[in-house]
């Protein structure tokens, strides 16, 4: 008899809601203190969760909530690159 697995839960950094870590992408900071999205989730480093809509995304870029994730400014250019590869992948 095999176990069922648990699907891992991640909160969307937009609409706070839970959700299975596979609905959701990945906003991710490496060393260098870059942040982008992570379409694969693969990428190394200190990960923050979004829905996959742009409504999600322009409440999370409205409230700042990268920032506090990230413990860092982010820039404007660099949020306006997430948004169009966002919206390219919805």
């Amino acid at each position: 008899m095999q176990k069922q697995r648990k699907t891992p839960l991640r909160k969307c950094s937009g609409c706070g809601e839970m959700k299975p870590k596979q609905e959701l992408i990945r906003v991710v900071k490496n060393k260098e203190g870059e942040v982008s999205l992570d379409l694969t989730s693969k990428k190394p480093g200190r990960g923050a969760y979004l829905c996959r809509s742009s409504d999600c995304f322009a409440i999370a870029r409205k409230a700042r909530r990268f920032e506090k994730a990230f413990s860092m400014q982010i820039p404007e250019a660099v949020f306006d690159a997430m948004e169009e590869e966002l919206k390219a992948n919805e």
